[in-house]
């Protein structure tokens, strides 16, 4: 079989299914990974989450885990890794509450196991220019915002604490 080669894109279900071992490193890494014990979100989220977004979720530098991970199983550290752009400081300008017209508390779909892309996809496809869709969710729900900003969104994501995040999806004018 051919060796995985560790980089910021490769998949986390990838990563554990070429590498087992190192899932305890990932959770000693960031605790938030212990999530990944579950069946269900090992076969769903894990799928869709590259390295570099569960850097994001994690709190950790994406050139740390990534090289950690190489370091583990053998194979020569990258450099220049570049991390998921400028973090942002502040609320963004055109956060408003007031524009806030629909919200999606995730957490307890999640908890129970399942997905709410499909709900939020739909939620952010039906706001008129100048709405804003808030998502909550225990973590950085990294993989769906790379999706919407795709679709032309802006995006901002506040950490209330350790497994509370609210996402703003603004639909643009």
């Amino acid at each position: 079989m051919e060796q995985l080669i560790i980089t910021p894109k490769t998949k986390i279900y990838e990563l554990l299914q070429a590498y087992p071992e190192l899932e305890e490193l990932l959770i000693e890494m960031a605790p938030v990974f212990k999530k990944l014990k579950k069946p269900v979100l090992r076969r769903t989220i894990a799928r869709v989450t590259t390295l570099q977004q569960a850097a994001l979720v994690g709190e950790i530098p994406v050139h740390e885990l990534v090289n950690t991970l190489r370091m583990k199983v053998g194979q020569d550290s990258l450099e220049g890794i570049d991390s998921i752009a400028g973090k942002q400081t502040g609320k963004p300008h055109w956060l408003d509450e007031a524009r806030v017209v629909k919200q999606l508390d995730a957490r307890p779909v999640l908890e129970q196991g399942g997905h709410p892309l499909g709900e939020v996809l739909t939620g952010v496809s039906d706001l008129e220019p100048g709405e804003i869709f808030q998502l909550t969710t225990p973590f950085v729900p990294a993989p769906m915002i790379e999706r919407i900003v795709a679709q032309g969104f802006d995006v901002w994501t506040e950490k209330i604490s350790s497994d509370h995040f609210c996402s703003y999806f603004l639909k643009k004018d």
